[in-house]
């Protein structure tokens, strides 16, 4: 009996987990006015007035390119800052580390303000540049946590086999060192987009009306007009979420069937 433990309690986190979208998905459909469950009728006119609404759809592509910036610029930073931290001896080495967790230590809400007062003066609140600066160095410490994590586990007599065969460390980097971590840096790189496009709080302080990410359209949206067009955008992304699972399960299953 002790061993169906496990096996129910994860299955009753499946439930916790996968219960809200039994509510949400059903509302997206709903003719209700308001948020309604369960609903008094079914229709598509709510994801028809999400694909139709230029507020909506401006607030989606803002998100994609906000968090595709803030994933470049992430990575350019935390590639480096962790290849220099793995593999360099130096004063504050823990200091470091330490300061490298701050932005996911402090509350978000002290890190908007300081954004806010940091990007005021230079004009960059209310544009992408200013959220694409502002997500990356929130996003920052978790490409850096992964990347480090990847690089720990290399085995680096793969460079020293590619040198003493000639090749230089340009080539040994592109040929040797990145096939081995491009693991970890695309799931570093796909949790900074992420968190990108999931962040809300920081997005309410600077983002401004030019720069309207989808959190913060839905935050406003349900706080001022309880717009069912919500239950939309979360279906629609719960789904997107769902195929990018499969697609990455089927091409991890390719090279096993050949």
């Amino acid at each position: 009996m002790v061993r169906y433990v496990p096996l129910v309690l994860a299955l009753l986190a499946a439930i916790f987990l996968v219960a809200p979208m039994a509510i949400i998905v059903p509302m997206s459909f709903s003719k209700a006015i308001s948020f309604e469950f369960p609903p008094p009728g079914y229709w598509t006119g709510y994801y028809a007035q999400y694909f139709s609404s230029h507020s909506w759809l401006e607030a989606t592509a803002n998100s994609f390119i906000i968090a595709s910036g803030s994933m470049a610029l992430t990575l350019i930073a935390a590639l480096p800052a962790a290849f220099g931290f793995v593999r360099h001896r130096f004063y504050g080495k823990s200091v470091l580390n330490l300061v490298m967790l701050v932005p996911i230590i402090v509350p978000a809400v002290v890190s908007a303000l300081g954004y806010y007062s940091f990007l005021s003066p230079l004009r960059l609140v209310g544009t992408h540049a200013g959220m694409i600066l502002a997500h990356s160095v929130l996003s920052i410490p978790v490409a850096f946590l992964v990347i480090t994590a990847a690089l720990k586990g290399f085995d680096r007599n793969l460079e020293r086999a590619a040198m003493s065969a000639g090749a230089g460390p340009l080539r040994t980097f592109l040929w040797v060192t990145m096939p081995v971590l491009r693991p970890g840096i695309l799931i570093g790189a796909l949790f900074a987009f992420l968190h990108s496009f999931n962040e809300a709080v920081v997005a309410i302080f600077i983002a401004g009306r030019d720069a309207s990410t989808l959190p913060k359209k839905m935050f406003e949206s349900i706080r001022l007009e309880s717009d069912p067009v919500i239950a939309v955008v979360s279906t629609l992304l719960t789904g997107a979420v769902l195929l990018g699972v499969l697609l990455s399960l089927f091409v991890r299953k390719r090279p096993a069937s050949r």
